[in-house]
């Protein structure tokens, strides 16, 4: 509703009594000009918030007929999908449609201009004018969110602070200098690969962020969230996982809440678990924007454990989605979180157990996670820890890596953050736990082959309300 639609400007620091210049130019763009005059805001309509690539569209839209929309349908019939062909969808659906699927930008408006050519010849000479305007603009369409873009590094006032927005010309020294700090509290050692955790400074003249460009996000549901939770290992010698259900009830809260239709598969093998992954590359959907797995187990450098002691390598994982045996989600974000050790596991105190097996090494020649994810574009793999070490888990509370993530993802969603940005936060705030010792630490680690930033619209629903506890006891 346009009530909630103000609420989330308002959360979002887009629309307040002092700056009601994006509602004023909104306003104005549709030509409501008693509402500019009865709520006097008349003086802020001539802000640029609204980028012109989004008014050229609007205006085209509101000049094209009904007539005019049934010969762009037909001339569409084997572009679109049926549901977008159907009477009831507007222009401006059909628009949005074409953005989803890669086909019309502000860069890219030839399928949109040669449509319109001999359906209404004067709209598309309108096209051509914008594009001999704009043809030295940046070639991403971002709009006023530009503002937005975030330094996740930059925080202030602890582990719940969340970041802040960065000088015209951010330095990267901060950002390295951070990550450093994060990696010599678990003893990694100068030069150790770490992929996915220094990413360019962005923001300055060298570097616009237009660049980056966003990957679609506009259908509903967004996707598949598959979440695997191991948690009896009796039968291979590995220990009970106590704890998985707090944090799969979690993200299952939060990645519905996000638009993902969610699945949970409990107590898997590890033929189980690739046959999971195949039957999920299989069935997916090209209407789909996104796809997230989600895996939380017990395991070694490189792999994952089944329930029954067998390792699934995490290269086997991520095979069924590459873009040739999974071309419908070729060019979009494949989402990997995967909840295991690493590494040997340590000795813990009473209530932290490791995500690693009770009495087992890592083989001298363990995959190396560089090598995990294959060099196709597109893929994200978040995972709990670094090679070589372990990640820990409260019995009833969950784990340190799941927690924060389904924790930050709620808090900086709402707030515009793209996916980065928080993991980002999520390393910062991991790196920060300890047992009551003192002595353990944690350090997750994003390795991805994405080429655009992820950023997931904000739910139009209330958030998720989730278990907050500390993960440090009082005694021991």
């Amino acid at each position: 509703s346009a009530y909630q639609l103000f609420l989330s400007l308002c959360d979002q620091d887009h629309l307040s009594e002092e700056r009601p210049h994006l509602l004023s130019e909104l306003l104005s763009i549709i030509q409501r000009t008693r509402l500019l005059r009865d709520l006097d805001l008349r003086s802020s309509a001539t802000s640029n918030l609204i980028s012109a690539y989004r008014k050229l569209l609007y205006s085209l839209s509101e000049d094209l007929t009904d007539d005019n929309l049934k010969e762009i349908k037909f001339l569409l019939t084997e572009t679109l999908p049926r549901r977008k062909l159907e009477d009831n969808v507007t222009t401006l659906e059909v628009f949005l449609e074409l953005e989803c699927m890669d086909l019309l930008s502000k860069t890219n408006l030839g399928l949109l201009k040669s449509i319109l050519q001999p359906v209404c010849p004067v709209l598309a000479e309108r096209i051509r004018q914008f594009e001999a305007q704009n043809s030295c603009q940046p070639a991403a369409d971002w709009g006023f969110a530009v503002k937005k873009i975030t330094d996740p590094l930059q925080v202030q006032g602890g582990s719940d602070a969340l970041p802040s927005l960065p000088e015209e010309n951010q330095s990267s020294s901060r950002t390295e200098a951070s990550v450093m700090s994060s990696a010599n509290a678990v003893g990694i050692k100068p030069g150790t690969l770490m992929l996915g955790l220094s990413p360019p400074p962005v923001g300055s003249p060298n570097f616009p962020v237009q660049d980056l460009g966003t990957y679609p996000m506009t259908t509903l549901p967004r996707g598949c969230c598959l979440i695997i939770s191991n948690y009896d290992f009796q039968g291979s010698g590995l220990g009970m996982r106590n704890g998985t259900r707090t944090d799969e009830e979690c993200l299952k809260k939060v990645f519905e809440w996000l638009g993902f239709k969610v699945e949970i598969h409990r107590d898997c093998t590890g033929k189980e678990i690739l046959s999971l992954m195949q039957e999920l590359a299989d069935k997916s959907q090209q209407r789909w924007d996104c796809l997230v797995c989600c895996i939380l187990s017990h395991g070694l450098e490189g792999c994952v454990h089944g329930v029954d002691g067998d390792q699934v390598s995490i290269k086997k994982l991520i095979e069924p989605f590459l873009g040739t045996n999974c071309p419908a989600m070729a060019g979009k974000p494949k989402l990997f979180f995967i909840q295991a050790c690493q590494g040997k596991k340590q000795q813990g105190v009473v209530h932290l157990e490791s995500d690693g097996a009770e009495h087992s090494d890592v083989d001298t020649d363990a995959v190396r996670l560089s090598n995990c994810i294959p060099s196709h574009a597109d893929f994200l793999l978040g995972m709990a820890t670094v090679p070589d070490y372990v990640s820990y888990r409260d019995r009833e509370r969950g784990t340190w890596y799941i927690q924060s993530l389904c924790e930050y993802l709620v808090k900086m969603v709402p707030r515009g953050f793209d996916l980065m940005s928080i993991l980002t936060k999520v390393n910062e705030d991991v790196s920060k736990k300890n047992d009551n010792t003192g002595d353990r630490k944690q350090m997750p680690q994003p390795v991805f082959t994405i080429t655009k930033r992820i950023v997931f619209p904000v739910p139009s629903g209330p958030a998720p309300v989730l278990p907050h506890f500390p993960f440090v006891e009082d005694s021991p």
